[in-house]
């Protein structure tokens, strides 16, 4: 039971950690509330000048990033609910990377992008499926059927 415990605040202090490097990077305040948000609905388009600038390092900070940031999430929702785990964490993760990019929009604190939101998705399930194989393999070891 106390194994649980831990891992459920772990786990909030990943959403406290994933809130503030996101939506509260400058701290939270109500001037230019919904007045400096920007929005790229353009796929990908803020690689395009890394790319061709050869900027590899922020680029794999960009996209490993955005998919690394939303593996834990994954891992936590497959780790809850063992049936439909992968597609209910790719759900809950584009939920919470809407919310994120709605936050980001409304409190002028960063770029909402839609690539955002697909890697995010995509990290997600990643972790879902990470957690899904590990555990599969654990199984396998121990001579358990699936």
């Amino acid at each position: 039971m106390q194994k649980k415990c831990w891992l459920h605040i772990l786990f909030l202090c990943y959403l406290a950690a994933l809130l503030r490097i996101t939506v509260f990077r400058n701290g939270f305040g109500t001037h230019g509330f919904c007045a400096d948000g920007v929005i790229n609905l353009k796929l990908f388009a803020e690689y395009l000048p890394l790319i061709r600038t050869r900027d590899w390092d922020r680029i794999l900070y960009l996209f490993v990033g955005n998919i690394i940031w939303f593996v834990p999430l994954g891992m936590y929702v497959r780790y809850r609910k063992s049936e439909h785990g992968i597609l209910r964490a790719a759900v809950l993760g584009f939920g919470l990377s809407l919310f994120i990019e709605t936050m980001q929009y409304m409190a002028g604190t960063g770029i909402s992008e839609l690539d955002d939101l697909i890697l995010n998705t995509a990290g997600a399930a990643l972790g879902a499926l990470l957690l899904h194989g590990h555990l599969f393999w654990f199984r396998q070891l121990r001579g358990e059927t699936p």
